[in-house]
């Protein structure tokens, strides 16, 4: 282990459901990198440093430019999980010269985070994550559509079960999303972006099941990362909700996505390709993993050496195959089929 990792990584947001799972995802990853729990509750953030070891807590006050942290502390890397409208975390990660990740951007979020990597381009590297499932989903569609020579579409549907409504942090940011005033889903039609509205923002898809979902457009940075990799003229990314009364009998709340490529395959032929990722441990898991592989990468433990200054999205720093690989090994399912059409209709 490299003398900077020595250092803990802190994960702000540490102790909820999305960053408890990232925790316990890096320690499996890394068994010995030292990682500190920063929160308001104290008392989830000890018991779950006591659960993965080698961990400790702070209290986080992100209205502080220093978060409220001793001048002597130390860290590896600064971790966001929720919405720091202040950015003081960003600029204490440069302030350290250490990477810094931030998970709860949409789209229509980023321009203050470019700026401020404007102002201070050498300080440390900047890992954009605000991608469906951390980043996971769009690894995976690169991955697969290596199968391409030319990519025309690409059609990304998540089930979420109605029961899976995650923590605070997630609820906070749907709430922004319905009821704040934000901008509509981007999206690429025909070549074209377009801040979607009525039947541009809605698809309808079908789930693994075979069922025909209504789903909505989400305002991912997905699609732009998608779009700067493959040149497709279509892309999306949208949600639906599964009943709890659908699932199968016996089974709890899991997460599904379908994605659909389309274009000209190898072997010159026209085509679509769909492949399933399903995981038992809902939405929040997925977002985990790709948190940890993120933190992995950014420190030089897996990959390639530390991460220099930049400004990054995953798939600058990340291979899609390692990341399918992983995500594999962490119990992922994925099946790869040809597109079909529904096989039946709610």
């Amino acid at each position: 282990m490299s003398a900077n990792t020595k250092k803990p990584v802190l994960f702000i947001g540490g102790s909820g459901v999305v960053g408890s799972r990232a925790t316990r995802a890096l320690r499996r990853l890394q068994p010995e990198l030292p990682i500190t729990i920063g929160g308001r509750d104290l008392l989830k953030a000890e018991a779950l440093a006591q659960e993965i070891g080698g961990a400790d807590t702070v209290k986080i006050d992100l209205e502080r430019e220093d978060l409220g942290l001793p001048e002597e502390s130390s860290f590896s890397a600064v971790v966001v999980l929720l919405k720091d409208p202040s950015l003081n975390s960003m600029k204490y990660a440069q302030a350290k010269g250490v990477p810094y990740l931030s998970f709860s951007d949409f789209v229509f979020d980023i321009g203050p985070e470019v700026a401020l990597y404007i102002q201070k381009p050498t300080s440390a590297p900047i890992l954009m994550l605000g991608h469906f499932l951390g980043g996971t989903a769009v690894l995976s569609t690169l991955y697969f559509a290596r199968e391409f020579r030319t990519v025309h579409a690409i059609e990304i549907g998540a089930v979420f079960d109605e029961e899976d409504v995650g923590g605070p942090v997630a609820q906070g940011d749907m709430e922004r999303l319905t009821t704040k005033g934000v901008p509509n889903p981007l999206i690429l039609k025909d070549g074209k972006w377009l801040w979607a509205s009525g039947a541009d923002a809605e698809r309808r898809f079908t789930d693994v099941d075979g069922t025909e979902r209504q789903g909505r457009a989400y305002p991912l940075l997905d699609v732009v990362s998608l779009a700067a990799a493959t040149d497709a003229r279509s892309i999306r990314v949208d949600g639906a909700v599964k009943e709890a009364a659908s699932r199968r009998r016996g089974e709890g709340p899991s997460h599904e996505v379908v994605i659909e490529i389309s274009g000209e395959l190898r072997d010159g032929t026209t085509g679509s390709i769909r492949h399933e990722l399903v995981d038992g441990d809902v939405h929040s898991g997925l977002s985990a993993r790709g948190v940890a592989l993120a933190v992995e990468r950014l420190l030089g433990l897996a990959g390639g050496p530390p991460v220099a200054p930049g400004l990054y999205h995953p798939e600058g720093l990340l291979d899609p195959a390692y990341v399918v690989e992983r995500l594999k090994e962490f119990g992922t399912k994925i099946t790869r089929r040809p597109a079909t059409p529904s096989r039946k209709a709610i």
